[in-house]
């Protein structure tokens, strides 16, 4: 396979991003990822319980065992409650931060994912097509959701995103008869620091990557500079203390949930109900590449034209192909499992929007211009959904009117319209800058202003204030029947304990002054039944009336005390 001259050139870094346009990433990925995460109550389930388990580690003071409650929590390693106990400890106040602290991991691998892509951008393909694909990442919908979140997924891309940013550099410039300077052992220390966050995933990226190049690319010189032995031994130096640590506490009990249970249950059958047949990740495109989905789709077919005569295509290629066939293959499936393969994507688009002549004749015809008129109409499709969600959610959930739903809806309806390429500036620059900027706006007065204000939605944050403002000793607890949500675990104390209503009605009866419950009305009666006296003896507190949206069911929870 033949290396061009300007593929050689840039692989060896000719192009850099200015000062400012480094500047300008920042704020842009600032301005995507920070709106709405002190507002935004915690979410169930997922968000929930990693926090939670993070708490209780700060509370221990054991940063090598990982509990949700009394119960282990081993589907995932120590990386990412590090991470968030490092947060928390910088903030000074303890284990009782507000959620937008541990929200903040997220931010920041949010932000770096960015600039990471951006800087591999410029790298094989100018300083331009850099920008693009950064502020494209940015711009997705898909990322703006996860890196609010306080989970495992931002911080998966970032470390992803440098891992095959070193495996380029090593490819390319290999390629090009050059070193790859500390490129190998970057490559190999974001690989074991992804094993700490998300297990196999991060390995499994890059081994599909070299694969797939192998495969297509006789030449295997570039390998010798990967470094594989001693590389391997400085992954296995990252991750092993902990593996090591967790094995020796507790034997195989990490192994047996986390690769037996989690790992090789999502591989044999759908987890969770999480369940969807292959076409699922195809499906879901649009809405997880909005509003980018209409150039991301045509740049990767215009990589299918291509790839075989230029290596830095061929890359982007054996990045995103392979991994999202496998995928598509395991049962179970959630929208937010490719995001890794989803910078491939951003690359393409700015290779193909600065290449001048990227965008082939044969993407006008054949299947190829069905597939394309499908992704228009998804494009369309989730526009418009996003668009009518934003203005009619707060007044159907509500019954009031919400003024940020309709700017919302406005700024959804214009990212949508740019996104099929109408948007203003004099290049593609500013092009995508003005989707990009008008779709992360949307996105931000949606998660800080429009999702808060679905008061009914959010049970957990009214039942720990209700809680909160009723506990009579510095050791009173909150029992919770027939509510069993880790959201209220998270707000209302550690020591919150979900039950049901009989054992509800013990706990109230055999510590009195500092127990108060929490009883839902599918558990009342097995409550009153169970209580000594019954409800004469004890007083309501107060109610919270809602929808428990992981469940999809209707809650009326009535907080109780004894009477004194």
């Amino acid at each position: 396979m033949a290396v061009t001259a300007n593929m050689a050139a840039d692989s060896a870094g000719a192009e850099r991003l200015s000062l400012a346009r480094w500047a300008l990433l920042v704020a842009v990925a600032l301005f995507a990822f920070l709106p709405g995460i002190a507002s935004l109550p915690p979410t169930d389930r997922d968000e929930s319980r990693f926090v939670q388990s993070t708490k209780q580690m700060v509370e221990s003071g054991d940063y090598v065992d990982i509990h949700l409650q009394e119960e282990k929590r081993y589907k995932k390693p120590i990386g990412i409650y590090w991470l968030q106990s490092l947060a928390v400890a910088a903030s000074g106040q303890g284990a009782d931060v507000p959620i937008w602290v541990y929200r903040l991991v997220s931010v920041a691998a949010g932000v770096m994912s960015v600039l990471v892509v951006a800087g591999l951008g410029t790298r094989m393909f100018g300083a331009n097509a850099g920008l693009i694909a950064g502020l494209m990442l940015a711009g997705i919908l898909m990322l703006g959701v996860e890196a609010r979140i306080a989970k495992t997924d931002a911080t998966l891309l970032a470390l992803t995103l440098i891992a095959q940013a070193a495996l380029a550099r090593v490819y390319l410039t290999g390629k090009a008869g050059s070193g790859g300077g500390y490129a190998p052992w970057i490559f190999w220390i974001a690989l074991g620091a992804g094993i700490l966050i998300k297990g196999p995933v991060p390995p499994l990226l890059a081994a599909l990557t070299i694969v797939t190049i192998l495969y297509f690319d006789r030449e295997r010189a570039w390998l010798r500079e990967l470094r594989l032995l001693p590389g391997i031994l400085v992954t296995l130096l990252v991750a092993a203390p902990w593996l090591v640590a967790i094995t020796w506490k507790n034997g195989l009990a990490f192994w047996q949930e986390s690769v037996g249970n989690d790992l090789f249950g999502k591989v044999a059958s759908g987890q969770e109900s999480h369940g969807f047949p292959p076409g699922y990740f195809a499906l879901i495109f649009a809405f997880a590449l909005w509003p980018f989905n209409v150039r991301a789709l045509d740049a990767g077919l215009a990589l299918l034209g291509r790839f075989r005569a230029d290596p830095r295509l061929l890359f982007l290629i054996a990045w995103y192909v392979p991994f999202w066939l496998v995928f598509e293959l395991i049962p179970t499936k959630l929208p937010h499992y490719v995001l890794p393969a989803y910078p491939a994507l951003a690359l393409a688009v700015g290779w193909m929007l600065t290449s001048g002549d990227a965008l082939p004749d044969a993407l006008k015809s054949g299947w190829r211009l069905w597939l394309r008129r499908a992704n228009i109409f998804g494009l369309a499709l989730v526009t418009i959904a996003l668009a009518v969600g934003a203005v009619a959610v707060v007044p159907y959930v509500t019954g009031s009117f919400s003024v940020w739903g309709v700017i919302a809806a406005l700024l959804f309806l214009a990212a949508g319209w740019f996104g099929f390429g109408r948007a203003p500036g004099a290049n593609p620059v500013q092009q995508i800058g003005v989707t990009a900027l008008t779709g992360v706006a949307a996105i931000g007065i949606t998660v800080a202003f429009v999702a808060p204000a679905l008061k009914p939605v959010w049970l957990s944050p009214q039942i720990a204030e209700m809680y909160s403002g009723a506990a009579a000793c510095p050791q009173s607890r909150l029992v919770s029947a027939g509510y069993h949500e880790p959201s209220l675990v998270f707000l209302a104390g550690t020591n919150t304990l979900l039950t049901d209503g009989k054992a509800a009605a013990a706990e109230l009866a055999k510590d009195p002054g500092c127990t108060i419950a929490a009883v839902s009305n599918s558990e009342m009666d097995a409550f009153t039944a169970a209580l000594p006296g019954g409800l004469a003896n004890v007083e309501e507190i107060g109610a919270v009336e809602g929808m428990n949206y992981s469940k999809g069911s209707n809650h009326r929870i009535a907080l109780f005390r004894m009477k004194k």
